[in-house]
């Protein structure tokens, strides 16, 4: 999150713990990002993390795998596109260059 030096701070709870951020962000996206991450460390301490520091480790490596995980499929879709167009665009000049197609 970008830091907003002239915007007012939201606080956020996240595993109990209040947070004061200032961001350019909005506070409705800057409150869903904290519940994004509150549920994630809720769920690895709910499977037997006990030390906050922990379940906040792997709750970040949950994020980042699914962070991963969607620049991977992205990448697939946008090369997945990338190819549909050039065959479009060989297709199309082909009829163009061919007036009995």
């Amino acid at each position: 999150m970008n830091s907003g030096d002239d915007s007012p701070p939201i606080v956020v709870t996240i595993f109990g713990d209040r947070y004061r951020i200032r961001t350019d962000r909005g506070e409705a996206y800057t409150r869903a990002c904290a519940e994004y991450v509150d549920d994630a460390i809720q769920r690895a301490h709910v499977a037997g993390v006990a030390e906050p520091q922990r379940a906040a480790i792997l709750a970040a490596l949950e994020i980042t795998d699914e962070l991963l995980q969607a620049r991977r499929e992205v990448e697939q879709l946008t090369d997945a596109v990338e190819s549909r167009v050039t065959e479009v665009t060989e297709r199309l000049e082909s009829i163009a260059g061919d007036p009995s197609a």
